[in-house]
Protein backbone atom coordinates (compact mmCIF):
# COMPACT_ATOMS: atom_id res chain seq x y z
CA UNK A 1 0.00 0.00 0.00
CA UNK A 2 2.78 2.10 1.23
CA UNK A 3 4.85 1.92 -2.85
CA UNK A 4 1.24 2.57 -4.55
CA UNK A 5 0.82 5.72 -2.98
CA UNK A 6 4.93 6.39 -3.23
CA UNK A 7 4.31 6.10 -6.92
CA UNK A 8 1.12 7.71 -7.06
CA UNK A 9 3.16 11.39 -5.54
CA UNK A 10 4.77 11.52 -9.21
CA UNK A 11 2.51 13.16 -11.36
CA UNK A 12 3.29 12.23 -14.87
CA UNK A 13 4.69 15.85 -15.71
CA UNK A 14 7.35 14.87 -12.74
CA UNK A 15 7.82 11.46 -14.64
CA UNK A 16 8.74 13.31 -17.93
CA UNK A 17 11.34 15.87 -16.45
CA UNK A 18 13.24 13.10 -14.64
CA UNK A 19 13.11 11.13 -17.77
CA UNK A 20 14.85 14.05 -19.64
CA UNK A 21 16.93 14.73 -16.78
CA UNK A 22 18.33 11.45 -17.21
CA UNK A 23 18.54 11.04 -20.55
CA UNK A 24 21.98 11.53 -22.34
CA UNK A 25 20.19 13.76 -24.98
CA UNK A 26 19.72 16.46 -21.92
CA UNK A 27 23.78 17.36 -21.22
CA UNK A 28 24.22 19.95 -18.84
CA UNK A 29 27.50 20.80 -18.89
CA UNK A 30 30.37 21.30 -21.61
CA UNK A 31 33.46 18.98 -22.43
CA UNK A 32 36.20 21.14 -22.97
CA UNK A 33 38.10 20.05 -26.02
CA UNK A 34 41.14 17.94 -24.32
CA UNK A 35 43.29 17.88 -27.73
CA UNK A 36 43.92 21.43 -26.45
CA UNK A 37 44.56 21.69 -23.31
CA UNK A 38 48.02 21.58 -21.59
CA UNK A 39 47.67 19.27 -18.56
CA UNK A 40 51.24 19.63 -18.01
CA UNK A 41 51.44 23.64 -17.94
CA UNK A 42 48.28 23.06 -15.86
CA UNK A 43 50.00 20.89 -13.03
CA UNK A 44 52.76 23.42 -12.81
CA UNK A 45 50.73 26.39 -12.50
CA UNK A 46 48.43 24.31 -9.81
CA UNK A 47 51.43 22.78 -7.66
CA UNK A 48 53.37 25.75 -7.93
CA UNK A 49 50.99 28.41 -6.98
CA UNK A 50 49.08 26.38 -3.87
CA UNK A 51 52.72 25.44 -2.60
CA UNK A 52 53.82 28.90 -2.71
CA UNK A 53 50.25 29.94 -1.13
CA UNK A 54 49.85 27.44 1.48
CA UNK A 55 52.15 27.81 5.12
CA UNK A 56 54.68 25.60 5.93
CA UNK A 57 55.21 22.40 3.53
CA UNK A 58 52.23 20.41 3.97
CA UNK A 59 52.55 18.91 0.28
CA UNK A 60 55.75 19.21 -0.99
CA UNK A 61 56.33 19.54 -5.12
CA UNK A 62 56.61 16.21 -6.84
CA UNK A 63 59.63 17.56 -8.77
CA UNK A 64 63.00 18.97 -8.28
CA UNK A 65 63.51 22.96 -8.64
CA UNK A 66 65.59 22.89 -11.64
CA UNK A 67 62.67 20.28 -13.25
CA UNK A 68 60.77 23.53 -12.85
CA UNK A 69 62.63 25.72 -13.53
CA UNK A 70 63.02 24.54 -17.14
CA UNK A 71 59.24 23.94 -16.74
CA UNK A 72 58.74 27.72 -16.95
CA UNK A 73 60.53 28.36 -19.41
CA UNK A 74 59.72 26.22 -21.56
CA UNK A 75 55.94 27.15 -21.14
CA UNK A 76 56.33 30.29 -21.27
CA UNK A 77 55.54 31.88 -17.99
CA UNK A 78 53.64 34.99 -18.53
CA UNK A 79 50.29 33.15 -19.62
CA UNK A 80 48.03 33.18 -17.29
CA UNK A 81 45.51 30.82 -18.75
CA UNK A 82 45.06 26.91 -18.78
CA UNK A 83 42.34 25.19 -19.99
CA UNK A 84 41.19 26.08 -23.87
CA UNK A 85 38.11 25.16 -24.67
CA UNK A 86 38.44 26.30 -28.46
CA UNK A 87 40.74 25.61 -30.85
CA UNK A 88 42.54 28.77 -32.51
CA UNK A 89 41.91 29.60 -35.88
CA UNK A 90 44.26 27.63 -38.49
CA UNK A 91 46.67 30.06 -40.70
CA UNK A 92 45.08 30.20 -44.24
CA UNK A 93 46.39 28.06 -46.44
CA UNK A 94 47.65 29.31 -49.59
CA UNK A 95 46.48 27.03 -52.64
CA UNK A 96 48.27 28.84 -55.59
CA UNK A 97 51.40 30.50 -55.60
CA UNK A 98 51.41 34.39 -54.31
CA UNK A 99 52.83 35.39 -57.90
CA UNK A 100 49.63 33.98 -59.61
CA UNK A 101 46.46 36.92 -59.25
CA UNK A 102 42.98 36.36 -59.60
CA UNK A 103 42.89 39.67 -61.15
CA UNK A 104 44.95 38.42 -63.51
CA UNK A 105 43.05 37.07 -67.02
CA UNK A 106 42.85 33.73 -67.43
CA UNK A 107 40.59 31.06 -69.37
CA UNK A 108 37.75 30.84 -66.48
CA UNK A 109 38.79 34.69 -65.52
CA UNK A 110 38.48 36.68 -68.55
CA UNK A 111 39.43 40.12 -68.57
CA UNK A 112 36.18 42.44 -68.23
CA UNK A 113 35.35 44.37 -71.00
CA UNK A 114 36.13 48.14 -70.43
CA UNK A 115 33.16 50.79 -70.70
CA UNK A 116 33.00 52.50 -74.40
CA UNK A 117 33.40 56.31 -73.76
CA UNK A 118 30.81 58.19 -75.27
CA UNK A 119 31.71 62.19 -76.12
CA UNK A 120 28.86 64.29 -75.26
CA UNK A 121 29.37 66.61 -78.02
CA UNK A 122 30.11 66.51 -81.37
CA UNK A 123 33.07 65.39 -83.56
CA UNK A 124 32.28 67.72 -86.50
CA UNK A 125 29.60 70.55 -86.66
CA UNK A 126 28.85 71.46 -90.54
CA UNK A 127 27.04 74.14 -91.92
CA UNK A 128 23.47 73.55 -93.51
CA UNK A 129 21.98 76.44 -94.80
CA UNK A 130 18.25 75.59 -96.17
CA UNK A 131 17.59 72.40 -94.71
CA UNK A 132 14.05 72.31 -94.67
CA UNK A 133 12.49 71.89 -91.44
CA UNK A 134 9.85 69.18 -92.52
CA UNK A 135 8.93 66.12 -90.12
CA UNK A 136 7.59 64.11 -92.92
CA UNK A 137 10.85 64.51 -95.43
CA UNK A 138 13.73 62.00 -96.02
CA UNK A 139 17.00 65.13 -96.23
CA UNK A 140 19.94 62.54 -95.29
CA UNK A 141 21.15 59.48 -96.21
CA UNK A 142 25.01 57.90 -95.81
CA UNK A 143 25.37 55.07 -98.51
CA UNK A 144 27.73 52.22 -98.58
CA UNK A 145 30.51 54.11 -100.61
CA UNK A 146 30.87 56.32 -97.42
CA UNK A 147 29.24 59.49 -98.94
CA UNK A 148 26.80 61.87 -96.99
CA UNK A 149 23.74 63.09 -99.17
CA UNK A 150 21.99 65.92 -97.73
CA UNK A 151 19.02 67.75 -99.47
CA UNK A 152 19.51 72.05 -98.87
CA UNK A 153 16.40 73.39 -100.67
CA UNK A 154 16.37 72.67 -104.41
CA UNK A 155 19.99 71.23 -104.48
CA UNK A 156 21.49 67.57 -103.09
CA UNK A 157 24.65 67.55 -102.08
CA UNK A 158 27.41 65.24 -101.53
CA UNK A 159 29.92 64.98 -98.77
CA UNK A 160 32.84 62.17 -98.97
CA UNK A 161 34.13 61.34 -94.98
CA UNK A 162 37.17 59.94 -96.61
CA UNK A 163 38.56 63.19 -97.97
CA UNK A 164 36.48 65.61 -96.97
CA UNK A 165 35.25 66.77 -100.08
CA UNK A 166 31.75 68.62 -100.79
CA UNK A 167 30.27 69.00 -104.41
CA UNK A 168 27.19 69.70 -105.69
CA UNK A 169 24.70 66.78 -107.89
CA UNK A 170 21.79 68.32 -108.90
CA UNK A 171 19.31 71.26 -108.76
CA UNK A 172 16.59 70.99 -109.99
CA UNK A 173 14.31 74.39 -111.04
CA UNK A 174 11.60 75.32 -108.78
CA UNK A 175 8.31 74.20 -110.43
CA UNK A 176 9.59 70.80 -109.26
CA UNK A 177 11.67 71.24 -106.03
CA UNK A 178 12.37 71.71 -103.66
CA UNK A 179 13.85 68.28 -102.71
CA UNK A 180 12.00 66.41 -100.11
CA UNK A 181 13.70 62.90 -100.29
CA UNK A 182 17.12 61.25 -101.20
CA UNK A 183 18.33 57.06 -100.95
CA UNK A 184 21.21 55.79 -101.69
CA UNK A 185 20.92 52.30 -103.76
CA UNK A 186 22.28 49.23 -102.18
CA UNK A 187 25.93 49.83 -104.45
CA UNK A 188 26.77 53.77 -103.07
CA UNK A 189 26.92 54.49 -106.19
CA UNK A 190 23.01 55.70 -107.62
CA UNK A 191 21.00 57.47 -105.63
CA UNK A 192 17.06 58.41 -106.10
CA UNK A 193 15.95 61.69 -105.17
CA UNK A 194 12.25 62.40 -104.55
CA UNK A 195 11.00 65.91 -105.70
CA UNK A 196 7.65 67.91 -104.28
CA UNK A 197 6.31 67.88 -108.17
CA UNK A 198 5.35 64.00 -107.29
CA UNK A 199 8.83 62.82 -109.77
CA UNK A 200 11.44 60.75 -108.68
CA UNK A 201 14.76 61.19 -110.64
CA UNK A 202 17.63 58.73 -110.22
CA UNK A 203 21.34 59.56 -110.44
CA UNK A 204 24.68 58.26 -110.91
CA UNK A 205 27.05 59.64 -108.14
CA UNK A 206 30.69 58.00 -109.97
CA UNK A 207 29.22 59.68 -113.27
CA UNK A 208 27.23 62.95 -112.06
CA UNK A 209 24.64 62.05 -114.82
CA UNK A 210 21.04 61.32 -114.95
CA UNK A 211 19.71 58.25 -115.29
CA UNK A 212 16.46 58.25 -115.00
CA UNK A 213 12.79 59.92 -114.30
CA UNK A 214 10.01 58.14 -113.02
CA UNK A 215 7.16 60.05 -113.21
CA UNK A 216 3.17 59.55 -112.99
CA UNK A 217 3.37 57.16 -109.80
CA UNK A 218 2.37 59.75 -107.48
CA UNK A 219 -0.22 62.91 -107.43
CA UNK A 220 2.00 65.02 -104.93
CA UNK A 221 4.97 64.82 -103.21
CA UNK A 222 7.48 62.00 -102.58
CA UNK A 223 8.72 62.19 -99.05
CA UNK A 224 10.07 58.69 -98.59
CA UNK A 225 12.22 55.96 -100.44
CA UNK A 226 13.71 53.11 -100.34
CA UNK A 227 15.15 50.14 -101.90
CA UNK A 228 15.06 46.43 -102.24
CA UNK A 229 17.98 45.40 -104.49
CA UNK A 230 16.55 46.87 -107.84
CA UNK A 231 13.56 47.41 -106.67
CA UNK A 232 12.97 51.13 -106.11
CA UNK A 233 10.12 51.69 -103.33
CA UNK A 234 8.04 55.29 -103.03
CA UNK A 235 6.08 56.67 -100.93
CA UNK A 236 4.11 60.06 -101.17
CA UNK A 237 1.87 62.49 -99.87
CA UNK A 238 -1.46 60.66 -101.79
CA UNK A 239 -0.88 58.00 -99.46
CA UNK A 240 0.47 55.76 -102.32
CA UNK A 241 3.49 53.06 -101.97
CA UNK A 242 5.00 52.05 -105.24
CA UNK A 243 7.49 49.38 -106.46
CA UNK A 244 9.47 50.09 -109.21
CA UNK A 245 12.36 47.65 -111.20
CA UNK A 246 14.69 50.68 -112.60
CA UNK A 247 16.60 48.09 -114.20
CA UNK A 248 15.46 48.95 -117.57
CA UNK A 249 15.68 52.53 -118.93
CA UNK A 250 11.45 52.65 -118.90
CA UNK A 251 10.84 51.76 -115.48
CA UNK A 252 8.13 49.30 -114.34
CA UNK A 253 5.53 50.06 -111.73
CA UNK A 254 5.46 46.20 -109.93
CA UNK A 255 3.24 46.79 -107.43
CA UNK A 256 1.15 49.89 -105.56
CA UNK A 257 0.55 49.35 -102.34
CA UNK A 258 -2.56 51.15 -100.88
CA UNK A 259 -3.43 51.21 -96.78
CA UNK A 260 -2.32 54.62 -96.12
CA UNK A 261 -5.15 57.18 -95.97
CA UNK A 262 -2.45 60.13 -95.56
CA UNK A 263 0.95 60.92 -96.22
CA UNK A 264 3.73 58.28 -96.65
CA UNK A 265 6.18 59.64 -94.29
CA UNK A 266 8.80 56.01 -93.19
CA UNK A 267 10.05 53.29 -94.94
CA UNK A 268 12.52 50.54 -94.73
CA UNK A 269 12.71 46.98 -95.86
CA UNK A 270 14.18 44.15 -93.77
CA UNK A 271 17.39 43.12 -94.63
CA UNK A 272 15.80 39.63 -96.15
CA UNK A 273 14.05 42.10 -98.31
CA UNK A 274 11.03 40.58 -97.94
CA UNK A 275 8.54 42.61 -95.30
CA UNK A 276 8.66 46.81 -96.12
CA UNK A 277 7.28 48.85 -93.17
CA UNK A 278 5.66 51.80 -94.00
CA UNK A 279 4.82 54.86 -91.35
CA UNK A 280 2.29 57.23 -92.25
CA UNK A 281 0.51 60.62 -90.90
CA UNK A 282 -2.57 58.57 -90.67
CA UNK A 283 -0.76 56.97 -86.93
CA UNK A 284 -0.83 53.84 -88.76
CA UNK A 285 1.87 51.40 -89.13
CA UNK A 286 1.61 48.30 -92.42
CA UNK A 287 3.83 45.49 -93.07
CA UNK A 288 3.92 44.20 -96.33
CA UNK A 289 5.29 40.62 -97.26
CA UNK A 290 6.10 40.01 -100.87
CA UNK A 291 5.86 36.02 -100.28
CA UNK A 292 2.24 36.43 -99.44
CA UNK A 293 -0.49 35.63 -101.83
CA UNK A 294 -2.01 39.09 -101.96
CA UNK A 295 1.26 40.96 -102.19
CA UNK A 296 -0.57 44.37 -102.57
CA UNK A 297 -2.81 43.46 -99.10
CA UNK A 298 -0.81 44.39 -95.87
CA UNK A 299 0.52 41.63 -93.60
CA UNK A 300 -0.33 43.44 -90.28
CA UNK A 301 -2.33 46.77 -89.98
CA UNK A 302 -0.82 48.03 -86.61
CA UNK A 303 -2.69 51.35 -85.14
CA UNK A 304 -1.21 51.14 -81.52
CA UNK A 305 0.58 54.60 -82.59
CA UNK A 306 -1.31 58.48 -81.52
CA UNK A 307 0.57 60.21 -83.77
CA UNK A 308 2.63 60.13 -87.16
CA UNK A 309 4.92 57.55 -87.34
CA UNK A 310 7.88 58.41 -89.44
CA UNK A 311 10.59 56.39 -87.61
CA UNK A 312 10.98 52.93 -88.80
CA UNK A 313 14.45 50.81 -87.81
CA UNK A 314 14.64 46.81 -88.62
CA UNK A 315 16.18 45.05 -85.93
CA UNK A 316 20.24 44.05 -87.56
CA UNK A 317 20.46 40.95 -84.90
CA UNK A 318 17.14 39.42 -84.32
CA UNK A 319 14.34 38.71 -87.27
CA UNK A 320 11.20 40.00 -87.62
CA UNK A 321 11.97 42.56 -85.11
CA UNK A 322 10.87 46.22 -85.72
CA UNK A 323 11.33 49.48 -83.77
CA UNK A 324 8.93 52.66 -84.61
CA UNK A 325 8.52 55.81 -83.10
CA UNK A 326 5.63 57.87 -82.52
CA UNK A 327 5.81 61.80 -83.40
CA UNK A 328 4.16 64.88 -81.70
CA UNK A 329 2.99 65.39 -78.07
CA UNK A 330 0.45 62.52 -77.95
CA UNK A 331 2.26 59.58 -78.58
CA UNK A 332 6.21 60.21 -78.19
CA UNK A 333 6.47 56.02 -77.59
CA UNK A 334 9.26 53.83 -78.95
CA UNK A 335 6.83 50.78 -79.41
CA UNK A 336 9.12 47.27 -80.81
CA UNK A 337 7.00 44.48 -82.83
CA UNK A 338 7.37 41.14 -83.61
CA UNK A 339 6.34 41.40 -87.96
CA UNK A 340 5.82 37.90 -87.64
CA UNK A 341 2.53 37.95 -85.50
CA UNK A 342 1.81 41.52 -85.32
CA UNK A 343 2.66 41.69 -81.42
CA UNK A 344 3.60 44.52 -79.71
CA UNK A 345 6.89 43.22 -77.63
CA UNK A 346 7.28 46.66 -75.50
CA UNK A 347 6.26 50.16 -75.63
CA UNK A 348 8.46 53.17 -73.99
CA UNK A 349 7.60 56.60 -73.14
CA UNK A 350 10.63 59.21 -73.97
CA UNK A 351 9.26 62.25 -72.91
CA UNK A 352 9.30 63.73 -76.61
CA UNK A 353 8.37 63.33 -80.04
CA UNK A 354 10.57 60.55 -81.94
CA UNK A 355 11.62 61.38 -85.41
CA UNK A 356 14.25 58.97 -86.10
CA UNK A 357 15.57 55.71 -85.10
CA UNK A 358 19.26 54.02 -85.64
CA UNK A 359 19.86 50.45 -84.15
CA UNK A 360 23.69 50.09 -83.48
CA UNK A 361 25.10 47.08 -85.71
CA UNK A 362 27.57 45.91 -83.37
CA UNK A 363 25.77 46.24 -79.70
CA UNK A 364 22.20 45.60 -78.35
CA UNK A 365 21.48 49.54 -78.54
CA UNK A 366 19.15 51.74 -80.27
CA UNK A 367 19.66 55.30 -80.62
CA UNK A 368 16.86 57.81 -80.83
CA UNK A 369 16.38 61.80 -82.09
CA UNK A 370 13.61 63.93 -80.53
CA UNK A 371 12.20 67.17 -80.70
CA UNK A 372 11.12 69.61 -77.97
CA UNK A 373 12.17 70.14 -75.04
CA UNK A 374 15.73 69.25 -75.09
CA UNK A 375 16.18 68.16 -79.03
CA UNK A 376 18.25 65.31 -78.05
CA UNK A 377 19.86 62.01 -78.90
CA UNK A 378 19.12 59.25 -76.80
CA UNK A 379 21.20 55.99 -77.04
CA UNK A 380 19.41 53.11 -75.40
CA UNK A 381 20.39 49.67 -73.98
CA UNK A 382 18.07 46.75 -75.71
CA UNK A 383 15.88 44.95 -74.45
CA UNK A 384 15.95 46.73 -70.90
CA UNK A 385 15.39 50.13 -72.71
CA UNK A 386 17.87 51.57 -70.08
CA UNK A 387 19.43 54.98 -70.78
CA UNK A 388 22.83 55.01 -71.87
CA UNK A 389 23.67 58.55 -72.99
CA UNK A 390 22.00 61.46 -73.83
CA UNK A 391 23.48 63.82 -76.65
CA UNK A 392 22.34 67.86 -76.62
CA UNK A 393 23.67 70.43 -79.06
CA UNK A 394 21.02 70.73 -81.23
CA UNK A 395 18.52 74.11 -81.05
CA UNK A 396 15.65 72.62 -82.89
CA UNK A 397 13.84 69.07 -83.53
CA UNK A 398 16.71 66.65 -84.65
CA UNK A 399 14.35 65.48 -87.95
CA UNK A 400 16.91 63.38 -89.86
CA UNK A 401 19.70 60.64 -88.50
CA UNK A 402 21.88 58.74 -90.80
CA UNK A 403 24.14 56.22 -90.00
CA UNK A 404 27.90 55.52 -91.61
CA UNK A 405 28.39 52.08 -93.29
CA UNK A 406 30.72 50.77 -90.73
CA UNK A 407 27.96 51.41 -88.02
CA UNK A 408 29.74 53.87 -85.79
CA UNK A 409 28.98 57.17 -86.75
CA UNK A 410 26.09 59.20 -86.63
CA UNK A 411 24.78 62.10 -88.68
CA UNK A 412 22.30 64.26 -87.11
CA UNK A 413 20.35 67.20 -88.83
CA UNK A 414 18.66 70.28 -87.78
CA UNK A 415 17.94 74.08 -87.98
CA UNK A 416 20.52 73.85 -90.83
CA UNK A 417 23.30 72.55 -88.94
CA UNK A 418 24.61 69.01 -89.19
CA UNK A 419 26.51 67.17 -86.89
CA UNK A 420 28.88 64.09 -86.78
CA UNK A 421 28.67 61.91 -83.54
CA UNK A 422 30.82 58.64 -82.62
CA UNK A 423 27.81 57.06 -80.59
CA UNK A 424 28.79 53.64 -81.61
CA UNK A 425 31.94 53.23 -80.67
CA UNK A 426 35.68 52.84 -82.39
CA UNK A 427 35.91 50.84 -85.96
CA UNK A 428 38.94 49.13 -84.35
CA UNK A 429 36.39 48.10 -81.25
CA UNK A 430 33.66 46.99 -81.94
CA UNK A 431 32.59 43.31 -82.54
CA UNK A 432 29.99 42.12 -85.24
CA UNK A 433 26.39 41.72 -83.83
CA UNK A 434 25.73 37.82 -82.85
CA UNK A 435 23.69 36.80 -85.69
CA UNK A 436 20.03 35.29 -84.94
CA UNK A 437 19.13 31.37 -86.02
CA UNK A 438 17.08 31.21 -88.61
CA UNK A 439 13.61 30.08 -88.19
CA UNK A 440 12.53 27.03 -89.71
CA UNK A 441 10.18 27.66 -92.39
CA UNK A 442 11.12 31.36 -92.30
CA UNK A 443 10.77 31.48 -96.49
CA UNK A 444 7.37 30.19 -96.18
CA UNK A 445 4.21 32.87 -95.04
CA UNK A 446 1.92 29.93 -94.74
CA UNK A 447 1.56 26.20 -94.66
CA UNK A 448 -1.36 24.12 -95.93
Amino acid sequence: MSTLRSQSRWCPLEQQLLQKRNSRENWDRFIPNRSAMDFDYAFYMLTHQGSSTRKGKENPPRYGVGYRKQLAEAMNMNRSRILAFKNKTPPPVELFPSNFSSDKPTESNPPKARRRYISQSADRTLDAPDLMDGYYLNLLDWGSSNVLAIALANTVYLWDSTDDSTWELATFEDERGPVTSVNWAIDGCQIAIGLNNSEVELWDTTASSHVITLRGCHLSRVGSLAWNNHILTTGGMDGRIVNNDVRIGSHIVVETYRGHEQEVCGLKWSASGQQLASGGNDNLLHIWDNRSYSRTQWLHRLQDHTAAVKAVAWCPFQRNLLASGGGGNDDRCIKFWNTHTGACLNSVDTGSEVCALLWNMNERELLSAHGFTQNQLTLWKYPSMCRIAELTGHTSTVLYMAQSPNGCTVASAAHETLKLWNIFGDPKEVKPAPKADPEPFAHFNRIR
